[in-house]
């Protein structure tokens, strides 16, 4: 019988404090974690402080915050001061975006995202431990000469866990070269987990000369529930569409014989017809890429990534939702979806 994953969850809708409260009630339900998104409209930082006072015992990530438009200090500091707000539960969840996100959000050289990454990676470490000795970096990407001028008091924990994200086989491997785990993005089957992540993880930690089994590997589920199969399926279709709409993630889909439907979702969305990028996700593709329906039904499917992650985080649906509907369904998932 294949290992039960442990279970999380995140929100991309919703303001700081809605999303705070959520995380004190995914701990209650019996969550193992409870992360926030970051995106052009809230902060994965400031969310974080919040739910760090609104928890005791669940661990808190983020799922991910830009690693690119922050400084290495800025982004060693922010950890730091989250870990110690939380006692030490915190997991820092790293991303770079799409090359335009790069680019156009952020304001960097969008090349070399994953080199980047795992230069950036190792320098996070050697902040943590700047009451030990001083940190002075010149790498490709990163410039860092910091000597302190005062003593000052070691950080709760100077090994953070360090989460990275990745679509494209090379990004993956930063995870096993560098990092202590992977964040899975929703457009990851079950299949592709297993035939594409794990061994692009496998060879990056091959690369770095560590233990790939050591590197946790999570992926972020688009889930609906309602006690109308259909509304929790078209939901899901547009929370796909909206997902599978950037031209980055063609291939991702093409390799999950869904480039159709990803071609086709993207000229309706060129168009700006949200109606008709979820008409074109087909049947087959929510079955594969997410979790729908019923409270039996959602709690059957989560199943199905048993013995394939070692961690499961629930993710809302959101896209064209009402603001009452996406509250109602995501104080649903927190009773329907909870670890059983």
């Amino acid at each position: 019988m294949p290992k039960q994953t442990t279970r999380g969850f995140t929100a991309l809708r919703g303001g700081v404090r809605q999303i705070a409260e959520a995380a004190a009630k995914a701990e209650q339900s019996g969550f193992h974690t409870a992360w926030s998104p970051e995106f052009y409209t809230r902060s994965a930082v400031v969310t974080l402080a919040h739910m760090a006072t609104m928890t005791s015992t669940v661990q808190i990530g983020s799922s991910i915050a830009y690693g690119v438009g922050r400084s290495p200090l800025t982004v060693a500091t922010e950890a730091r001061s989250l870990d110690e707000l939380s006692g030490g539960r915190l997991v820092l969840g790293l991303g770079t975006g799409t090359r335009r996100m790069m680019q156009n959000w952020h304001g960097v050289d969008p090349e070399g995202p994953a080199s980047r990454m795992e230069e950036l990676v190792p320098l996070l470490r050697r902040l943590w431990r700047l009451h030990e000795e001083p940190v002075k970096h010149d790498g490709r990407f990163y410039h860092v000469d910091l000597t302190p001028t005062a003593e000052i008091e070691a950080p709760v924990r100077t090994d953070i866990p360090v989460y990275t994200a990745g679509v494209n086989s090379r990004m993956v491997e930063v995870a096993g070269r560098v990092c202590d785990g992977f964040l899975g993005h929703p457009l990851f089957s079950a299949d592709y987990l297993t035939e594409e992540v794990r061994p692009a993880i496998a060879r990056g930690a091959a690369k770095g000369e560590r233990d790939a089994s050591r590197v946790a590997v999570c992926g972020l589920v688009i889930c609906s529930v309602a006690d109308d199969e259909e509304q929790a399926r078209r939901e899901v279709a547009g929370q796909l569409a909206f997902y599978a709409a950037p031209k980055a993630y063609g291939t991702v889909l093409e390799r999950q014989g869904f480039g159709e439907a990803g071609a086709a979702i993207r000229e309706a969305f060129a168009a700006r017809d949200f109606d008709a990028m979820a008409k074109a996700v087909p049947d087959a593709m929510i079955d594969k890429l997410a979790v729908a329906g019923t409270p039996s039904q959602v709690a059957d499917q989560l199943s199905r990534y048993d013995g394939i992650l070692d961690h499961v985080i629930i993710y809302p649906v959101s896209f064209q939702l009402t603001p009452t509907r996406s509250d109602t369904l995501l104080t649903d998932l927190l009773t329907h979806a909870a670890p059983p």
